[in-house]
């Protein structure tokens, strides 16, 4: 298993109301597509966000009643892909006891937003799924933190300041991909 991240939510281009949602491995780059629907999108961009609605959400429902009941999310594992599904395992506990709940993969990265836990990735998964982007290697797009877009444009002043444009444009593109889950 490896740990991966939320890096982008970006619209589908094939349905109306479909949604992409890009994962990526750090060390070695790798990004991840997973298609989502709009609700699905909506549910990790409100968790990333930590945007508190007038009434709890489906997610943070579950939250709450895992709390109120002593229930920690202690990760979350996408851990097969069969027939363009992803399937995703809540690893939970009481404090003594330890369960697994099958889930769906997108549901369970909202969970682990909200929980703040890691969210990992059978490597079989990453490999038969993943596509090498350049310029991404070495990055990471954590769950909180991070990458600061600080750090970012700081480098971005330096690339343009040596000419180095190709790079700068790889770091602007980062910068509009942290955004969007900021």
């Amino acid at each position: 298993m490896k740990r991966v991240f939320p890096l982008t939510i970006q619209s589908g281009m094939s349905q109306s109301g479909s949604y992409i949602l890009m994962l990526c491995e750090p060390e070695s780059g790798i990004q991840v597509p997973i298609f989502i629907g709009a609700h699905e999108a909506q549910g990790i961009l409100l968790a990333k966000e930590e945007v508190k609605t007038r009434r709890p959400m489906t997610h943070e429902l579950m939250m709450h009643v895992m709390e109120e009941y002593g229930l920690g999310l202690k990760e979350v594992s996408i851990d097969r892909m069969c027939e363009g599904i992803f399937y995703a395992t809540l690893h939970m506990t009481d404090g003594f006891n330890s369960r697994d709940f099958d889930s769906r993969a997108s549901d369970a990265i909202t969970l682990a937003l909200l929980a703040d836990c890691p969210i990992m990735m059978a490597e079989s998964v990453i490999e038969e799924t993943g596509v090498r982007m350049e310029g991404v290697e070495g990055e990471r797009s954590k769950v909180k933190g991070e990458n600061s877009i600080e750090e970012l444009e700081e480098e971005l002043k330096r690339c343009e300041e040596n000419e180095e444009y190709e790079r700068a444009a790889e770091i602007q593109k980062r910068i509009e991909q942290i955004k969007v889950f900021r």
